[in-house]
Protein backbone atom coordinates (compact mmCIF):
# COMPACT_ATOMS: atom_id res chain seq x y z
CA UNK A 1 0.00 0.00 0.00
CA UNK A 2 1.43 3.46 -1.00
CA UNK A 3 1.34 5.56 2.40
CA UNK A 4 -0.38 8.93 2.16
CA UNK A 5 1.74 10.34 4.96
CA UNK A 6 4.71 12.95 3.61
CA UNK A 7 7.58 11.13 2.26
CA UNK A 8 11.23 12.59 3.76
CA UNK A 9 12.89 14.34 0.50
CA UNK A 10 15.73 12.91 -0.61
CA UNK A 11 19.11 14.83 0.46
CA UNK A 12 21.40 16.59 -1.89
CA UNK A 13 18.44 18.06 -4.00
CA UNK A 14 19.07 21.72 -3.67
CA UNK A 15 15.27 22.71 -4.90
CA UNK A 16 13.86 23.64 -1.80
CA UNK A 17 16.62 25.77 -1.00
CA UNK A 18 16.55 27.93 -4.41
CA UNK A 19 12.65 28.08 -4.12
CA UNK A 20 12.88 29.79 -1.11
CA UNK A 21 16.16 32.02 -1.75
CA UNK A 22 14.26 33.15 -5.12
CA UNK A 23 11.11 33.83 -3.32
CA UNK A 24 12.63 36.10 -1.00
CA UNK A 25 14.91 37.70 -3.18
CA UNK A 26 11.04 38.45 -5.15
CA UNK A 27 9.52 39.67 -2.63
CA UNK A 28 12.70 42.16 -1.40
CA UNK A 29 12.74 43.21 -4.77
CA UNK A 30 8.64 43.74 -4.74
CA UNK A 31 9.23 45.79 -1.18
CA UNK A 32 12.02 47.72 -2.01
CA UNK A 33 10.07 48.69 -5.71
CA UNK A 34 7.16 49.65 -3.69
CA UNK A 35 9.40 52.27 -1.40
CA UNK A 36 10.94 53.80 -4.06
CA UNK A 37 7.10 54.34 -5.70
CA UNK A 38 6.05 56.20 -2.14
CA UNK A 39 9.02 58.19 -2.25
CA UNK A 40 8.46 59.24 -5.59
CA UNK A 41 4.93 60.43 -4.85
CA UNK A 42 5.86 61.61 -1.99
CA UNK A 43 8.11 64.18 -3.83
CA UNK A 44 5.45 64.74 -6.64
CA UNK A 45 3.24 65.27 -3.98
CA UNK A 46 5.23 68.40 -2.83
CA UNK A 47 5.60 70.06 -5.90
CA UNK A 48 2.62 69.08 -7.73
CA UNK A 49 0.76 72.24 -8.51
CA UNK A 50 3.91 74.45 -7.74
CA UNK A 51 5.85 76.52 -10.12
CA UNK A 52 9.02 74.76 -8.90
CA UNK A 53 7.66 72.08 -11.60
CA UNK A 54 9.01 72.13 -14.99
CA UNK A 55 6.39 71.92 -17.57
CA UNK A 56 8.19 68.65 -18.66
CA UNK A 57 7.78 66.96 -16.00
CA UNK A 58 4.43 68.12 -15.62
CA UNK A 59 3.49 66.49 -18.91
CA UNK A 60 5.17 63.53 -18.06
CA UNK A 61 3.52 62.92 -14.80
CA UNK A 62 0.18 63.32 -16.72
CA UNK A 63 -0.39 66.81 -14.12
CA UNK A 64 -3.08 68.05 -16.30
CA UNK A 65 -5.47 64.67 -15.90
CA UNK A 66 -7.64 64.71 -12.82
CA UNK A 67 -5.92 62.87 -10.03
CA UNK A 68 -8.54 59.62 -10.27
CA UNK A 69 -7.13 59.12 -13.50
CA UNK A 70 -3.81 59.49 -13.30
CA UNK A 71 -3.75 56.87 -10.22
CA UNK A 72 -5.17 54.28 -12.47
CA UNK A 73 -3.34 55.01 -15.19
CA UNK A 74 -0.59 54.25 -13.09
CA UNK A 75 -1.93 51.22 -11.48
CA UNK A 76 -2.50 49.84 -14.72
CA UNK A 77 0.97 50.58 -15.75
CA UNK A 78 2.28 49.84 -12.52
CA UNK A 79 0.40 46.05 -12.75
CA UNK A 80 1.97 45.54 -16.51
CA UNK A 81 5.46 46.25 -15.87
CA UNK A 82 5.38 43.82 -12.62
CA UNK A 83 3.30 41.04 -14.61
CA UNK A 84 6.40 41.17 -17.42
CA UNK A 85 9.17 41.25 -15.09
CA UNK A 86 7.68 37.90 -13.18
CA UNK A 87 6.67 35.92 -16.63
CA UNK A 88 10.41 36.65 -17.55
CA UNK A 89 11.94 35.87 -14.38
CA UNK A 90 9.67 32.22 -14.67
CA UNK A 91 10.67 32.15 -17.93
CA UNK A 92 14.33 32.77 -17.97
CA UNK A 93 16.03 32.37 -14.62
CA UNK A 94 17.96 29.30 -14.49
CA UNK A 95 17.15 27.80 -12.00
CA UNK A 96 13.01 28.01 -12.46
CA UNK A 97 12.89 28.25 -16.50
CA UNK A 98 12.72 24.40 -16.34
CA UNK A 99 9.45 24.19 -14.60
CA UNK A 100 7.75 27.59 -15.40
CA UNK A 101 5.47 28.84 -12.25
CA UNK A 102 5.27 25.19 -10.58
CA UNK A 103 8.55 26.38 -9.04
CA UNK A 104 6.26 28.34 -6.74
CA UNK A 105 4.48 25.55 -5.96
CA UNK A 106 6.11 22.82 -2.35
CA UNK A 107 8.44 20.65 -3.56
CA UNK A 108 6.58 17.87 -2.23
CA UNK A 109 4.37 18.22 -5.15
CA UNK A 110 6.46 17.13 -7.71
CA UNK A 111 6.98 13.57 -8.64
CA UNK A 112 10.26 11.83 -8.04
CA UNK A 113 11.40 10.22 -10.61
CA UNK A 114 14.50 8.00 -11.22
CA UNK A 115 16.15 6.90 -14.15
CA UNK A 116 18.33 3.78 -14.17
CA UNK A 117 20.68 2.95 -16.88
CA UNK A 118 23.35 4.22 -19.15
CA UNK A 119 25.01 5.20 -22.18
CA UNK A 120 23.02 7.87 -25.32
CA UNK A 121 19.80 6.18 -24.13
CA UNK A 122 19.54 7.30 -20.44
CA UNK A 123 21.35 11.48 -21.33
CA UNK A 124 18.42 11.05 -24.32
CA UNK A 125 15.59 10.79 -21.10
CA UNK A 126 17.45 13.00 -18.79
CA UNK A 127 17.42 16.00 -21.67
CA UNK A 128 13.68 15.75 -21.64
CA UNK A 129 12.71 15.09 -18.29
CA UNK A 130 14.84 18.30 -17.50
CA UNK A 131 12.01 20.61 -18.94
CA UNK A 132 9.70 18.71 -16.67
CA UNK A 133 7.90 19.87 -13.51
CA UNK A 134 10.01 16.70 -11.43
CA UNK A 135 12.52 15.98 -9.34
CA UNK A 136 15.07 13.67 -11.25
CA UNK A 137 17.37 11.05 -10.16
CA UNK A 138 19.54 9.32 -12.33
CA UNK A 139 21.44 5.63 -11.70
CA UNK A 140 24.04 5.16 -14.04
CA UNK A 141 26.42 2.10 -14.18
CA UNK A 142 29.37 1.65 -13.55
CA UNK A 143 30.64 -1.55 -15.24
CA UNK A 144 32.04 0.61 -18.51
CA UNK A 145 35.68 -0.63 -19.75
CA UNK A 146 35.94 1.20 -22.97
CA UNK A 147 37.52 4.31 -24.22
CA UNK A 148 38.62 7.42 -21.94
CA UNK A 149 36.45 5.49 -19.28
CA UNK A 150 38.08 2.47 -19.72
CA UNK A 151 41.93 3.83 -20.06
CA UNK A 152 41.30 6.06 -16.77
CA UNK A 153 39.61 2.96 -15.13
CA UNK A 154 42.80 1.23 -15.46
CA UNK A 155 45.08 3.83 -15.13
CA UNK A 156 44.15 5.05 -11.62
CA UNK A 157 42.02 2.44 -10.35
CA UNK A 158 38.73 5.36 -10.42
CA UNK A 159 35.41 4.15 -11.45
CA UNK A 160 34.14 4.72 -14.96
CA UNK A 161 33.26 8.59 -14.94
CA UNK A 162 31.99 8.42 -18.84
CA UNK A 163 28.33 7.24 -18.52
CA UNK A 164 28.12 9.74 -15.40
CA UNK A 165 29.74 12.76 -18.06
CA UNK A 166 26.59 11.77 -20.00
CA UNK A 167 24.13 12.61 -17.14
CA UNK A 168 26.13 15.80 -16.26
CA UNK A 169 25.79 17.04 -19.46
CA UNK A 170 21.99 16.21 -20.42
CA UNK A 171 21.18 17.83 -16.65
CA UNK A 172 23.45 20.76 -16.90
CA UNK A 173 21.87 24.11 -16.93
CA UNK A 174 25.56 25.74 -17.40
CA UNK A 175 26.20 28.06 -20.12
CA UNK A 176 26.57 26.51 -23.33
CA UNK A 177 30.69 26.88 -23.39
CA UNK A 178 30.78 24.95 -20.13
CA UNK A 179 28.69 21.37 -21.55
CA UNK A 180 30.69 21.52 -25.08
CA UNK A 181 34.00 21.92 -22.50
CA UNK A 182 32.91 18.57 -20.55
CA UNK A 183 32.00 16.92 -23.72
CA UNK A 184 35.06 18.01 -25.46
CA UNK A 185 37.29 15.53 -26.56
CA UNK A 186 41.07 15.27 -27.46
CA UNK A 187 42.37 13.99 -31.04
CA UNK A 188 45.78 14.48 -30.40
CA UNK A 189 48.88 14.22 -28.04
CA UNK A 190 50.42 12.01 -25.62
CA UNK A 191 48.67 10.54 -23.13
CA UNK A 192 45.56 12.29 -24.44
CA UNK A 193 44.48 11.07 -27.30
CA UNK A 194 40.46 9.94 -26.82
CA UNK A 195 39.85 11.13 -23.71
CA UNK A 196 37.19 13.75 -23.02
CA UNK A 197 37.76 16.90 -20.89
CA UNK A 198 34.69 15.65 -18.85
CA UNK A 199 36.16 12.72 -17.91
CA UNK A 200 39.38 14.00 -16.69
CA UNK A 201 37.67 16.71 -14.91
CA UNK A 202 35.78 13.82 -12.93
CA UNK A 203 39.11 12.13 -12.11
CA UNK A 204 40.79 15.57 -10.85
CA UNK A 205 37.80 16.01 -8.81
CA UNK A 206 37.97 12.62 -7.52
CA UNK A 207 41.25 12.95 -6.18
CA UNK A 208 40.26 16.32 -4.36
CA UNK A 209 36.96 15.18 -3.29
CA UNK A 210 38.32 11.85 -1.95
CA UNK A 211 36.07 10.05 -3.98
CA UNK A 212 34.10 9.10 -7.19
CA UNK A 213 30.37 9.88 -5.57
CA UNK A 214 31.53 13.21 -4.31
CA UNK A 215 33.65 13.99 -7.94
CA UNK A 216 30.44 13.65 -9.39
CA UNK A 217 28.51 16.13 -6.59
CA UNK A 218 31.05 18.73 -7.38
CA UNK A 219 31.05 18.62 -10.97
CA UNK A 220 26.98 18.86 -10.89
CA UNK A 221 27.33 21.96 -8.50
CA UNK A 222 29.71 23.06 -11.83
CA UNK A 223 27.23 22.88 -14.42
CA UNK A 224 24.44 23.62 -12.44
CA UNK A 225 22.70 20.02 -13.15
CA UNK A 226 19.04 19.97 -12.32
CA UNK A 227 18.59 16.60 -10.43
CA UNK A 228 20.95 13.93 -9.01
CA UNK A 229 23.61 11.38 -10.43
CA UNK A 230 24.37 8.29 -8.39
CA UNK A 231 26.15 4.88 -9.91
CA UNK A 232 24.53 1.98 -8.80
CA UNK A 233 27.35 0.34 -6.84
CA UNK A 234 31.25 1.92 -5.52
CA UNK A 235 32.45 -1.56 -6.10
CA UNK A 236 34.67 -2.69 -9.28
CA UNK A 237 32.33 -4.37 -10.84
CA UNK A 238 33.27 -6.58 -14.23
CA UNK A 239 30.25 -7.17 -16.69
CA UNK A 240 30.51 -10.49 -18.00
CA UNK A 241 28.32 -12.46 -20.93
CA UNK A 242 27.88 -15.71 -22.53
CA UNK A 243 27.72 -15.17 -26.03
CA UNK A 244 26.47 -17.80 -28.48
CA UNK A 245 28.56 -18.06 -31.65
CA UNK A 246 30.43 -14.67 -32.74
CA UNK A 247 33.76 -14.05 -33.06
CA UNK A 248 35.38 -15.90 -30.20
CA UNK A 249 33.26 -19.02 -30.68
CA UNK A 250 34.47 -22.41 -32.35
CA UNK A 251 31.41 -22.45 -33.96
CA UNK A 252 27.96 -20.79 -34.27
CA UNK A 253 26.33 -22.83 -31.63
CA UNK A 254 29.20 -22.80 -29.19
CA UNK A 255 29.11 -20.50 -26.02
CA UNK A 256 31.84 -18.76 -24.63
CA UNK A 257 32.16 -16.43 -21.70
CA UNK A 258 33.69 -12.92 -22.62
CA UNK A 259 34.93 -10.41 -19.53
CA UNK A 260 34.42 -6.36 -20.00
CA UNK A 261 31.29 -4.30 -21.06
CA UNK A 262 32.89 -3.50 -24.54
CA UNK A 263 34.21 -7.25 -25.08
CA UNK A 264 30.02 -8.31 -24.99
CA UNK A 265 29.46 -6.38 -27.84
CA UNK A 266 32.65 -6.87 -29.94
CA UNK A 267 31.89 -10.43 -29.66
CA UNK A 268 29.13 -10.23 -32.46
CA UNK A 269 27.68 -13.18 -31.35
CA UNK A 270 23.77 -14.20 -29.56
CA UNK A 271 24.14 -12.97 -26.14
CA UNK A 272 22.56 -15.35 -23.68
CA UNK A 273 22.99 -14.33 -20.31
CA UNK A 274 25.08 -11.31 -18.57
CA UNK A 275 26.42 -10.99 -15.51
CA UNK A 276 28.51 -9.11 -12.82
CA UNK A 277 31.77 -10.44 -10.89
CA UNK A 278 31.42 -9.65 -7.89
CA UNK A 279 27.97 -10.85 -8.33
CA UNK A 280 27.14 -9.49 -4.76
CA UNK A 281 28.15 -5.87 -4.87
CA UNK A 282 26.91 -3.82 -2.77
CA UNK A 283 24.26 -0.85 -4.02
CA UNK A 284 25.38 2.27 -3.67
CA UNK A 285 23.08 3.54 -0.64
CA UNK A 286 21.73 7.18 -2.00
CA UNK A 287 20.78 4.96 -4.80
CA UNK A 288 18.33 2.41 -2.89
CA UNK A 289 17.07 5.04 -0.86
CA UNK A 290 16.18 7.30 -4.20
CA UNK A 291 14.60 4.09 -5.50
CA UNK A 292 12.60 3.46 -2.38
CA UNK A 293 11.10 7.14 -2.18
CA UNK A 294 10.41 7.59 -6.12
CA UNK A 295 6.64 7.55 -7.77
CA UNK A 296 8.11 6.64 -11.07
CA UNK A 297 11.01 4.51 -11.71
CA UNK A 298 12.23 4.44 -15.81
CA UNK A 299 14.17 1.78 -16.77
CA UNK A 300 16.24 2.37 -19.90
CA UNK A 301 16.43 3.12 -22.48
CA UNK A 302 20.01 2.61 -23.94
CA UNK A 303 21.99 -0.72 -24.65
CA UNK A 304 20.33 -3.30 -23.05
CA UNK A 305 22.56 -5.83 -21.77
CA UNK A 306 25.54 -3.55 -21.45
CA UNK A 307 23.83 -0.29 -19.95
CA UNK A 308 20.61 -0.94 -18.70
CA UNK A 309 20.76 -4.34 -16.83
CA UNK A 310 24.36 -3.94 -15.30
CA UNK A 311 22.69 -1.38 -12.88
CA UNK A 312 20.31 -4.14 -12.26
CA UNK A 313 22.31 -7.43 -11.42
CA UNK A 314 23.45 -5.30 -8.45
CA UNK A 315 21.74 -7.05 -5.60
CA UNK A 316 20.40 -4.48 -3.93
CA UNK A 317 19.56 -1.99 -6.76
CA UNK A 318 17.08 -4.97 -8.19
CA UNK A 319 15.32 -5.42 -4.64
CA UNK A 320 15.01 -1.67 -4.17
CA UNK A 321 13.19 -1.91 -7.62
CA UNK A 322 11.03 -4.61 -6.79
CA UNK A 323 10.46 -3.44 -2.97
CA UNK A 324 9.59 0.13 -4.14
CA UNK A 325 5.81 1.25 -4.44
CA UNK A 326 6.89 3.69 -7.37
CA UNK A 327 5.02 2.99 -11.00
CA UNK A 328 7.65 1.30 -12.56
CA UNK A 329 8.19 1.79 -16.62
CA UNK A 330 10.72 -0.04 -18.98
CA UNK A 331 11.93 2.75 -21.91
CA UNK A 332 12.30 0.11 -25.04
CA UNK A 333 14.65 1.19 -27.58
CA UNK A 334 13.64 2.40 -30.85
CA UNK A 335 16.38 0.54 -32.93
CA UNK A 336 18.44 -2.90 -32.32
CA UNK A 337 21.81 -2.58 -31.43
CA UNK A 338 24.28 -4.82 -33.55
CA UNK A 339 25.67 -7.34 -31.87
CA UNK A 340 23.78 -7.17 -28.88
CA UNK A 341 19.97 -6.91 -29.85
CA UNK A 342 19.59 -8.21 -33.57
CA UNK A 343 16.13 -8.70 -34.87
CA UNK A 344 14.45 -7.58 -31.26
CA UNK A 345 11.20 -7.18 -30.56
CA UNK A 346 9.45 -5.75 -27.54
CA UNK A 347 8.58 -9.20 -26.54
CA UNK A 348 12.53 -10.24 -27.30
CA UNK A 349 13.36 -7.35 -24.61
CA UNK A 350 11.17 -8.33 -22.19
CA UNK A 351 11.56 -11.83 -22.47
CA UNK A 352 15.70 -10.85 -21.70
CA UNK A 353 14.90 -8.90 -18.90
CA UNK A 354 12.44 -11.38 -17.36
CA UNK A 355 15.47 -14.00 -17.91
CA UNK A 356 17.29 -11.83 -15.36
CA UNK A 357 15.13 -9.93 -13.03
CA UNK A 358 12.53 -12.97 -12.83
CA UNK A 359 8.65 -11.65 -14.23
CA UNK A 360 6.46 -8.59 -13.04
CA UNK A 361 9.69 -6.38 -12.92
CA UNK A 362 7.77 -3.30 -14.06
CA UNK A 363 4.10 -2.28 -15.06
CA UNK A 364 3.93 -0.81 -18.48
CA UNK A 365 6.77 -0.84 -21.51
CA UNK A 366 7.07 2.47 -23.29
CA UNK A 367 8.04 1.39 -27.12
CA UNK A 368 7.90 3.56 -30.22
CA UNK A 369 5.00 3.07 -32.11
CA UNK A 370 6.27 4.68 -34.96
CA UNK A 371 7.23 2.43 -37.51
CA UNK A 372 6.71 4.25 -40.88
CA UNK A 373 10.54 5.35 -40.74
CA UNK A 374 13.20 4.69 -42.57
CA UNK A 375 16.93 3.47 -40.57
CA UNK A 376 20.04 4.71 -42.52
CA UNK A 377 21.60 1.68 -45.30
CA UNK A 378 24.23 -0.20 -43.64
CA UNK A 379 23.26 0.57 -40.12
CA UNK A 380 22.96 -2.66 -39.44
CA UNK A 381 19.80 -2.01 -37.27
CA UNK A 382 16.17 -2.44 -37.58
CA UNK A 383 13.24 -0.94 -35.85
CA UNK A 384 12.19 -2.74 -32.71
CA UNK A 385 8.74 -4.26 -33.71
CA UNK A 386 6.07 -4.11 -31.68
CA UNK A 387 5.40 -7.82 -31.36
CA UNK A 388 4.22 -8.53 -27.34
CA UNK A 389 1.99 -10.79 -25.68
CA UNK A 390 2.04 -9.09 -22.53
CA UNK A 391 1.88 -10.94 -19.26
CA UNK A 392 3.09 -10.72 -15.64
CA UNK A 393 0.84 -7.71 -15.23
CA UNK A 394 3.25 -5.14 -17.54
CA UNK A 395 1.29 -3.76 -20.08
CA UNK A 396 2.36 -2.11 -23.72
CA UNK A 397 1.99 1.42 -24.94
CA UNK A 398 2.90 2.47 -27.81
CA UNK A 399 3.56 5.98 -28.88
CA UNK A 400 5.77 8.19 -31.33
CA UNK A 401 8.87 9.26 -29.89
CA UNK A 402 11.46 8.61 -32.76
CA UNK A 403 13.93 11.58 -33.76
CA UNK A 404 13.06 12.83 -37.18
CA UNK A 405 16.76 13.62 -37.47
CA UNK A 406 18.53 10.65 -36.12
CA UNK A 407 15.24 7.88 -36.49
CA UNK A 408 17.73 5.23 -34.60
CA UNK A 409 17.38 7.24 -31.56
CA UNK A 410 14.71 8.31 -29.47
CA UNK A 411 13.74 12.09 -29.37
CA UNK A 412 14.20 13.87 -25.96
CA UNK A 413 11.24 15.65 -25.45
CA UNK A 414 8.66 13.06 -26.66
CA UNK A 415 9.91 10.60 -24.92
CA UNK A 416 9.69 12.63 -21.73
CA UNK A 417 6.06 13.86 -22.71
CA UNK A 418 5.04 10.06 -22.78
CA UNK A 419 6.68 9.07 -19.86
CA UNK A 420 4.72 12.30 -18.19
CA UNK A 421 1.37 11.03 -19.97
CA UNK A 422 2.21 7.69 -18.58
CA UNK A 423 2.24 8.65 -15.27
CA UNK A 424 -0.20 11.25 -15.02
CA UNK A 425 -2.55 8.75 -16.58
CA UNK A 426 -1.72 5.67 -14.02
CA UNK A 427 -0.29 6.99 -11.17
CA UNK A 428 -1.96 5.70 -8.01
CA UNK A 429 -3.55 8.01 -5.86
CA UNK A 430 -2.53 8.71 -2.33
CA UNK A 431 -3.22 5.57 0.12
CA UNK A 432 -3.91 3.76 -3.00
CA UNK A 433 -2.22 0.26 -3.33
Amino acid sequence: MRSSGKRPLARGLPRVHLQAGVVRWLLLGIAGAALLGVALAGALSAIQGSSAMPRGLALVTLQHLPPWARALIWALLGAALLTVALVRLLRDAPALGHIGATALLPEERLPRIVAVGGGHGLSTLLRGLKNQPVQLTAIVTVADDGGSSGILRRETGMLPPGDARNCLVALAQAEPLMTQLFEYRFGHGAGLDGHAFGNLFIAAMAGIAGSFEGAIAQASRVLAVRGRILPSTLQNVTLCGEVRGGTHAPNADALTTVYGESAITEADGVVERVYLQPDDAHGYPEAIRALLEADLIVLGPGSLFTSVLPNLLVPDIRAAITASAALKVFACNVATQPGETDGFSVGDHMRALATHLGSGFCHYVLANGNQDVELPAGSGSTLVGTDFCGGDGCELVLANVVDADLPWRHDADKLAAAIMRLYEAHKPAAGDA
